[in-house]
């Protein structure tokens, strides 16, 4: 449920309420907003492959894992007037009335002062709205699907968008490739009032930042079946009454992530793979901290144990 108070939008849902100032400038109480909360904003991501670009339209370019923004916050993205001379652009989703298309073309020349950004930057800096950096991370998963979509499978020979619906179709053998996502987890083990939080091992990237336990589904296995597998092989611990929390699309890895809490099973000893982990550690409800960049899921769920009975 959800009422209006001027400036102000407020969202009631069992056990909390977040609030919500306009121009998605927000701040909650009981949970935190994940990247794709961006009411009263709304995403939609119907496929309308008949939509033409007008002015107005905003444009994203996407160069590996970099952006192509403005240095104007309020409007980053290229308009389509401004793009010059693109031979591929295909419409992607809308937010509210605004439409958005992406140029699949390697390149692209646009007027004005733009310049590429990495996209994960982009939402650590805080410079954009949330919606912005939602599109940005939306875009980001569909270009890596374009990019790796552009020649079948099957056959070897070139693929062009579908016109009825979000695939590409191989222009020889009819082959159809849908946009891939890949389903993973997100665990907050607990134990009474601890919450186990890991830290990455130095050959996976950023390690001075907390996490929770996270790995991808396989073949023939449950989110539930998966929770357990993952806590086992990367700290050793059998867990107990795993129960869903929510779940988030996360375009910098293709992801749909789904997030669970469990208790620990027994004996709370962490054995830790360093292949994947440079430690794993008990904390207590009043020493989390969370992760100094919101909108993930692992944050939220880390703040949300902090706060909440799990």
């Amino acid at each position: 449920m959800s009422e209006k108070n001027g400036s102000l939008f407020v969202l009631h849902s069992p056990g909390y309420s977040v609030i919500m100032r306009r121009r998605d400038k927000i701040t909650c109480t009981g949970v935190t907003v994940m990247i794709q909360d961006i009411f009263p904003r709304k995403f939609h991501n119907e496929y309308h492959p008949e939509i033409t670009p007008k002015a107005g339209d905003q444009v994203i370019h996407i160069r590996k894992q970099e952006i192509l923004l403005s240095d104007d916050p309020k409007c980053p993205f290229p308009l389509y007037e401004m793009v010059q001379g693109a031979e591929q652009i295909v419409y992607i989703f809308s937010i509210d009335e605004m439409h958005y298309f992406m140029v699949l073309d390697d390149e692209v020349k646009v007027e004005g002062n733009f310049s590429y950004h990495n996209v994960r930057q982009v939402r650590n800096d805080g410079v954009l709205e949330g919606y912005q950096v939602f599109a940005a991370f939306t875009a980001l998963h569909l270009a890596d699907w374009y990019r790796a979509s552009r020649y079948c499978g099957v056959c070897g020979q070139k693929t062009a968008p579908d016109e009825k619906e979000r695939a590409m179709k191989c222009t020889c053998c009819g082959h159809i490739i849908y946009p891939r996502i890949n389903p993973a987890v997100i665990v907050g083990v607990t134990n009474g009032d601890k919450l186990l939080l890991t830290y990455y091992a130095r050959n996976r990237g950023v390690q001075k930042i907390p996490a929770l336990i996270a790995g991808f589904t396989e073949i023939g296995e449950t989110f539930e079946e998966c929770v357990a597998r993952e806590v086992m092989e990367e700290v050793g611990l059998k867990v107990k009454n795993i129960r869903y929390y929510k779940s988030q699309p996360w375009g910098l890895a293709d992801d749909i992530l789904a997030g669970y809490y469990c208790d620990v099973d027994g004996d709370d000893t962490i054995h830790v793979d360093e292949d994947e982990l440079r430690m794993a550690e008990w904390v207590k409800k009043e020493d989390i901290q969370g992760q100094p960049y919101s909108g993930s899921m692992t944050h939220e769920m880390m703040v949300y144990f902090k706060d909440h009975e799990v």
